[in-house]
């Protein structure tokens, strides 16, 4: 006989079980034609689990009991829904697989609870109700997504699960010590960061205003941000103050988005930039909450935020840019980290601070520059961010003119200020 499992299993499978049945009978209430609910659901993860026990080693009585279980619910299908209205069926087509599925499913329960971790029959239970009580936000959602998108996500997942593994792992140069799986895994890591807040602000449009807005156009790009934000604020003088306020907050996460990607490839490194950052962030976040306060304080109220006008992250367009840059900028890391050391480094961080940072920090987090030390590099890091913010105080003035900006531009280039010296205080650490 089968080591029976402790009484902790059997109750957890009945309150799975219960859960499961009340949800399932609650969505389907209006009509009661569908088999299943708050009785026979923990009839039937009884039934598994104790088939399961039964033969636990060839799984014999278990199948026989699913293949009893399918076998029912196709004989009820076929009796009782083939000449039922569409109307009668909750709006469903008659032939929907919600139903059955989740009738095995609660057989399969059984099974589950009593044989792998307990961790394994939650997730289960709780991702089968979400799914089948979420049908209508899932239709909805599925019907905003635009088929190029849906073509765009499949191309990632062939430069992810296709293309990714067959990259050498070894340098194929001497003038770099960065791998091109190194490279191809560094423009996949910042290309997912970017395509979940596009993919929030394309989906969900958040309706809280400029400030909420910019927080997901930070953890895209902080400088795309700042030109939408800049250009709106121009074009709406009544919610500058508002539209100015989300610019430094961009800035802010930006901070934060640079912590995650250096932790991804690099923790010590992380580690070694964590307080920096995080003080900036909050310093930036604190400034925006200013701005805002201020201009509530002149009557400015928060309207309806649409996503800003921004290019798929994914398109290959735009990671064959990516990708270009982070080579370009590998060779000429390594080779300037040779030649002149920390300050042309330094330097050059600078120089690249007016572009794109996010190939610059990654080739760094990579060894890109493995003949300085771990401070030199944070420090480089930290005064790249700081010129960028200097660019972004630019496109501020450019972009929505001199009157009203000012603050913002204030806050732009205290954070840089605070972060250059942060970041010399580090390099001579």
């Amino acid at each position: 006989m089968p080591e029976l499992p402790p009484l902790f299993s059997f109750a957890l499978l009945l309150g799975l079980s219960f859960f499961f049945g009340l949800a399932f009978e609650e969505f389907y209430a209006p009509n009661q034609l569908r088999p299943g609910g708050i009785r026979t659901f923990p009839l039937l993860a009884l039934a598994g689990g104790m088939l399961y026990l039964l033969d636990t080693a060839h799984l014999a009585a278990f199948i026989a009991g699913l293949v009893v279980v399918g076998a029912w619910l196709t004989v009820f299908y076929f009796v009782r829904l083939r000449g039922l209205p569409e109307a009668e069926d909750g709006g469903d087509s008659k032939s929907t697989l919600m139903v059955p599925l989740c009738n095995l499913q609660a057989y399969l329960l059984g099974a589950v609870t009593l044989a792998l971790p307990h961790w394994v029959a939650v997730a289960l239970t709780v991702a089968s109700v979400l799914l089948f009580t979420g049908r209508d936000r899932l239709h909805a959602l599925a019907h905003q997504v635009q088929i190029r998108e849906i073509v765009v996500a499949g191309q990632f997942l062939i430069l992810t699960g296709i293309v990714l593994p067959l990259l050498p792992n070894e340098p194929v140069t001497t003038l770099t010590s960065i791998t091109p799986h190194q490279a191809w895994l560094a423009l996949l890591a910042v290309c997912t960061i970017s395509y979940a807040s596009y993919l929030v602000q394309r989906l969900i449009a958040p309706r809280e205003g400029d400030l909420w807005m910019a927080v997901l156009g930070g953890a895209y790009s902080s400088t795309a941000t700042t030109v939408a934000l800049a250009r709106r604020a121009h074009a709406a003088p009544e919610q500058a103050g508002n539209v100015q306020a989300g610019i430094t907050l961009a800035t802010a996460i930006m901070y934060l988005r640079v912590l995650v990607i250096v932790a991804v490839f690099n923790l010590p490194l992380a580690r070694e930039l964590a307080v920096a950052l995080l003080v900036l962030a909050a310093l930036g976040v604190v400034a925006a909450w200013l701005q805002y306060r201020r201009a509530r304080g002149k009557g400015e109220a928060v309207t309806e935020s649409k996503p800003y006008a921004q290019r798929n992250p994914l398109e290959l367009p735009t990671a064959a840019l990516f990708a270009g840059l982070f080579i370009v900028i590998s060779l000429l890391s390594t080779w300037v980290a040779a030649e002149f050391g920390r300050t042309g480094i330094y330097v050059l961080a600078a120089i690249v601070g007016v572009t794109d940072i996010d190939p610059f920090v990654l080739n760094l987090t990579q060894g890109g520059a493995a003949s300085l030390s771990l401070s030199a590099i944070a420090g480089a890091i930290l005064i790249a961010a700081s010129s960028n913010n200097l660019l972004k105080a630019g496109y501020t003035i450019a972009f929505s003119g001199r009157r009203g900006s000012a603050p913002t531009v204030a806050a732009l280039l205290t954070l840089a200020a605070l972060g250059v010296a942060a970041g010399l205080l580090l390099g001579r650490s």
